[in-house]
């Protein structure tokens, strides 16, 4: 049985790309913060609202309990379990490194089709800083890879100059460097499409 990963609720929590219309709000019960340098971390993410409408799951899809933090979260129990190179996986601070300057993370849930989706985004105090740690994560997701056990916890992975995709079986996980923030989206149970579409509409949000 493989491990957690990506598809446990506990732990989250192709080429098709729009925007889809409507306003960002700041995010489900945390209060708006300053943002850096214009960046905003509460306003980038998606409302509950505009993820129902990409990803097809109306009512359905709801956010996890206790799933919408502005903090990093490392499961110990699990990450200790795991090769070093790949503890990332469990580790949001391993993933967004030490230099965050804000942080907002929302998991959801459609029970109905076993679906699992979660946005998040970490900014910086600037663009060199951000690109750092995207640069860093790149690094360890290669790392990752070529251990005894990347098939298991990365699987196919492709990384460009501002993006980052790891596939472990029907699962995955996409970022994005942009301006100062780094972005992510984790899945289970939908198509690489519908994250592609929550990645555009996320990184649409960012000032220019």
């Amino acid at each position: 049985m493989r491990p957690l990963l990506f598809c446990s609720a506990v732990v989250l929590m192709a080429a098709c790309t729009r925007v889809v219309g409507g306003v960002a709000v700041p995010a489900f019960g945390i209060p708006p913060r300053q943002g850096v340098n214009g960046v905003k971390v509460d306003e980038i993410l998606l409302d509950q609202s505009r993820m129902r409408a990409i990803t097809g799951g109306g009512e359905h899809l709801t956010i996890i309990p206790s799933m919408d933090g502005d903090s990093p979260v490392d499961i110990e129990a699990l990450a200790q379990g795991a090769p070093r190179a790949c503890r990332f996986v469990y580790a949001e601070t391993a993933t967004f490194g030490p230099d965050i300057a804000e942080f907002h993370k929302t998991s959801f849930q459609n029970p109905p089709d076993g679906g699992l989706i979660s946005e998040g985004a970490a900014s910086y105090r600037d663009v060199a800083t951000a690109r750092g740690a995207f640069g860093a994560l790149v690094s360890t997701v290669g790392d990752c890879a070529t251990s005894e056990q990347g098939e298991l916890y990365v699987g196919e992975w492709n990384a460009d100059a501002n993006s980052l995709q790891v596939r472990p079986g029907g699962c995955g996980r996409d970022y994005r460097v942009a301006s100062l923030a780094l972005l992510e989206v984790t899945f289970c149970g939908f198509p690489p499409s519908v994250s592609n579409i929550v990645m555009t509409n996320i990184a649409a949000n960012i000032p220019s």
